[in-house]
């Protein structure tokens, strides 16, 4: 890395610490505003033709573009480009969420401050392949549409794992993050073989990516409610 690419980093860094300083919550409530992902799911599947099923459907079904037999069973999502905008907004989020959310940990121990960096950098890594799904759904260029939800899949329980392994956080975080990750690892192995074990395609897929939109949630809150606790005359409890 040369001097310059060096500066420019540190520049970029500091540009975002100092933003992130300014204004404290604008992280947290980033990761929070995934919960959209959710209500937007009811809102197209209310509309699909037929009946959209969460255990037979994918949540790519809901971005399908058109009408017709697609893995040999009816497809038709009227509301296709809402989806796919929030697969985008999502995997921004996701991006967004992680580079501000990261300077938290800045001033930790160096070890803990490299565990911050890679798992937060996992979480990006995880939205880039969001933004593909929603650029590329699954009817159309199929091989961006699976190497975006591999990565979206794959790189946000990754960081889940990661930090809850390493990170100095509460014993009841930790634990959720361990489970989170563990379980939705083994589902999203289980869903890439199309091993359903009864569940469904559907139900085997949400096993392994809800819970990372969860878990940003749930860790948007914890951030918040400490950046809440801060402020003068409040409570510490």
């Amino acid at each position: 890395m040369t001097n310059g690419t060096r500066r420019l980093l540190h520049r970029v860094s500091g540009a975002v610490g100092g933003f992130r300083d300014r204004h404290p919550l604008i992280g947290p409530l980033v990761f929070i505003s995934s919960a959209l992902y959710f209500i937007v799911q009811m809102v197209v599947a209310w509309v699909f033709r037929p009946s959209y099923s969460v255990v037979h459907n994918t949540i790519s079904d809901l971005g399908n573009t058109k009408c017709g037999l697609y893995h040999k069973a009816m497809v038709c999502s009227p509301r296709h480009l809402l989806m796919d905008i929030t697969f985008v907004l999502l995997g921004l989020v996701m991006i967004g969420g992680s580079v501000l959310i990261y300077q938290e940990f800045t001033e930790r121990s160096r070890f803990e401050r490299n565990v911050a960096r890679t798992g937060f950098s996992l979480m990006a890594v995880g939205g880039v392949g969001a933004v593909l799904v929603g650029a590329f759904p699954e009817n159309w260029i199929g091989y961006m549409h699976v190497l975006g939800a591999s990565l979206a899949i794959g790189g946000g329980n990754a960081c889940i794992l990661v930090l809850g392994l390493a990170l100095t956080l509460p014993d009841w975080l930790r634990r959720n993050m361990l489970l989170y990750g563990s379980v939705a690892g083994a589902a999203a192995i289980s869903f890439a073989l199309d091993r359903y074990f009864g569940l469904g395609e559907g139900t085997m897929e949400r096993v392994a990516a809800y819970p990372e939109t969860i878990w940003l949630i749930t860790f948007g809150l914890y951030i918040s409610r400490n950046h809440y606790r801060a402020i003068p005359g409040r409570p510490a409890h």
